[in-house]
């Protein structure tokens, strides 16, 4: 099976357990059309470069999944329709990288320097 990596913004107004819970919700999409997810990540409350849709913050989100072109169709038709979705990017991958992504790495490596 293909594998994608996606990344999506949430509004600002959503908590953080409702951004989680948008994590969840998508990977039941993906198993639900016949894929996997094979991690995920929450990247956290950030500032956005530029306003989207009048929001000037967002909650990150990172997922790895292994699913049919079909379902990765689907899964990226209901972020489109879903009001607390600002954006979304997926990109089709050789190979997932073990570990956390890079920008989990850089938060670490942050949190180990204040320390």
């Amino acid at each position: 099976m293909p594998l994608y990596e996606h990344v999506f913004i949430a509004r600002q107004d959503l908590s953080n357990v409702q951004a989680e819970g948008l994590i969840e919700h998508f990977g039941t999409v993906i198993k639900d059309n016949g894929g996997e997810v094979v991690d995920h990540e929450y990247w956290g409350f950030r500032t956005l470069a530029y306003k989207i849709k009048k929001n000037r913050k967002g909650h990150y989100a990172f997922l790895k999944t292994s699913a049919p072109a079909p379902a990765v169709q689907e899964m990226e038709r209901l972020m489109r329709l879903h009001e607390d979705i600002l954006r979304v990017l997926t990109v089709k991958v050789d190979r997932h990288d073990a570990g956390p992504s890079v920008q989990m790495q850089k938060r670490d490596d942050r949190v180990r320097e204040r320390n």
